[in-house]
């Protein structure tokens, strides 16, 4: 079992930054491949980003691309997501969630959500205009 707790979020005027932080426990990090996602009030919980085991590779969603920066420290057990230029429309929960390498090699960059195995209660973001 790996237990998620995600932190960071807060409410922040257009064009501003936050940084969110995800803080594992149970397990090491370094297994699992790791990923953001968030869902504003009535849609689809969305991808965002996601990161290799080793962090050497990342992919984005295009509405993020180029603003948002995925990251993580395994020695500390923590995934971050470094947002900048923030957007009204980038308001929602997010959630890390962690997705098993096994068997997936080391380029295993996970962008669905049925891949996760383990995902945290979420951090609330508001943008506003």
């Amino acid at each position: 079992q790996v237990q998620l707790v995600e932190s960071g979020g807060g409410l922040v005027q257009a064009g501003g930054s936050l940084r969110l932080s995800c803080a594992a426990s149970g397990r090491t990090l370094s297994n699992y491949a790791m990923g953001w996602f968030r869902q504003a009030p009535g849609k689809e919980r969305e991808f965002v980003a996601t990161i290799t085991w080793s962090g050497g590779l990342t992919n984005y969603a295009d509405s993020v691309k180029g603003r948002f920066i995925i990251s993580r420290d395994n020695a500390e057990n923590t995934v971050y997501l470094q947002m900048n230029n923030l957007k009204p429309e980038d308001t929602a929960v997010y959630y890390c969630a962690a997705a098993p390498r096994y068997y997936k090699g080391s380029y295993y960059l996970p962008a669905e959500k049925d891949e996760y195995d383990y995902w945290g209660q979420g951090t609330q973001v508001t943008v506003s205009s």
